[in-house]
C-alpha cells in the first residue's frame, strides 16, 4: 500500500508489464479513458507535446470508425466484421454501430493486450440479434487470426467482410513487411468485402509528426509514420471508395471540416472485386 507522500501503486492483469508503453492503452488516454499506466501516459504526453492536436487526431481517428461502419452496413450491404489492432472498448464501439443500423451484425474483434481482452469481454456486449466475439492475437500471424475457431464460428468468409485495420499498422516495421500481412488478410476474403485503414503520416506537418515518432521510438516503441503511395500500397488492386485515400477528417464527413489535414492520417476503404 502506498503512503501518503508517494504515489499509489499500479497494479496490472496477469501478462501486463506495467513499465513498458503500449499503444491501445496510450489511445485510451488521449481519449480521456482510465485504462492506462504511468508509463503509457508519459509517454502519451511525451507525443502531445510534439503534436499539440493529438486529442483532437485521436478523437477523428475514433469518427471515422464511426462513419465507416455505418457507411458499410447501410450502402455496401455489409454485416460482418473483423476489427484488427481493437484497442481499449470506447463506446460507441464498431459493433453497436454496425447493429444500430443492422441488429444481426456480427463482429469479430482482435488485440494482443491483455487489458483490452479484460474489457472487450466485459463491455463489447452484442445485441441479442447479432454477435461480437474477441480474440487475443497478433496482426504479425495473420492466418492464426482467419483460423481461429472464434471467428470461424462468428463469420461466414463466404460472404463479405468488413475488415477495418484502424491506427495498428503503424506499429509494424517496414522490415515487418505488413503489405504482404494485409495482402495475406486481403486473399481470405471474398468478392465485396471492403477494407478500411488509417494510418498516421509525415506528409502533412513532417516535424511534428516525426517529433512524436522519435519520442514513441525513445520509449521502445514501434511507430511508422508513412506516406500516401506507401499508405496506398495496402488497399492492393481493391477498388478505392470515394472520396478515394484522403486525410482521415475528409473522408466521408458528416460535416464541413475547417481543415482536413489537422489530423495527421491517411484514410480509405476499398472494395474487393
Amino acid at each position: 500500500m502506498a503512503d501518503g507522500n508517494s504515489a499509489p501503486t499500479e497494479v496490472a492483469p496477469p501478462g501486463v508489464n506495467i513499465n513498458v508503453p503500449h499503444s491501445a492503452r496510450i489511445y485510451d488516454y488521449w481519449l480521456g479513458g482510465k485504462d492506462n499506466f504511468a508509463i503509457d501516459r508519459q509517454v502519451g504526453e511525451a507525443m502531445i507535446k510534439a503534436i499539440p492536436g493529438m486529442r483532437y487526431m485521436a478523437g477523428e481517428n475514433r469518427k471515422f470508425v464511426h462513419r465507416v461502419a455505418r457507411d458499410l452496413v447501410v450502402n455496401e450491404g455489409i454485416t460482418q466484421f473483423l476489427d484488427i489492432g481493437t484497442g481499449i472498448p470506447t463506446r460507441p464501439n464498431l459493433h453497436e454501430i454496425a447493429q444500430g443500423h443492422k441488429p444481426s451484425a456480427k463482429v469479430v474483434y482482435v488485440d494482443n493486450d491483455p487489458i483490452v481482452l479484460v474489457h472487450a469481454r466485459a463491455l463489447m456486449i452484442s445485441n441479442p440479434a447479432g454477435r461480437s466475439e474477441y480474440i487475443a492475437a497478433d496482426i504479425r500471424e495473420p492466418r492464426s487470426i482467419l483460423d481461429d475457431p472464434a471467428l470461424r464460428d462468428t463469420l461466414d468468409l463466404k460472404q463479405p467482410v468488413g475488415l477495418t485495420l484502424i491506427a495498428i499498422l503503424m506499429l509494424l516495421s517496414d522490415a515487418d513487411d505488413p503489405w504482404s500481412l494485409v495482402a495475406e488478410l486481403r486473399d481470405a476474403l471474398p468478392s465485396g468485402s471492403c477494407l478500411a485503414i488509417t494510418h498516421p503520416t509525415a506528409d502533412f506537418n513532417p516535424d511534428e509528426v516525426n517529433a512524436a515518432v522519435a519520442a514513441a521510438t525513445g520509449a521502445g516503441m514501434t511507430l511508422v509514420a508513412r506516406t500516401k503511395e506507401a499508405v496506398s500500397r495496402f488497399f492492393g488492386d481493391w477498388e478505392l471508395l470515394e472520396p478515394g485515400l484522403s486525410p482521415v477528417s475528409a473522408w466521408r464527413p458528416d460535416a464541413p471540416v475547417a481543415d482536413p489535414q489537422a489530423a495527421y492520417y491517411w484514410a480509405g476503404v476499398a472494395r474487393k472485386p
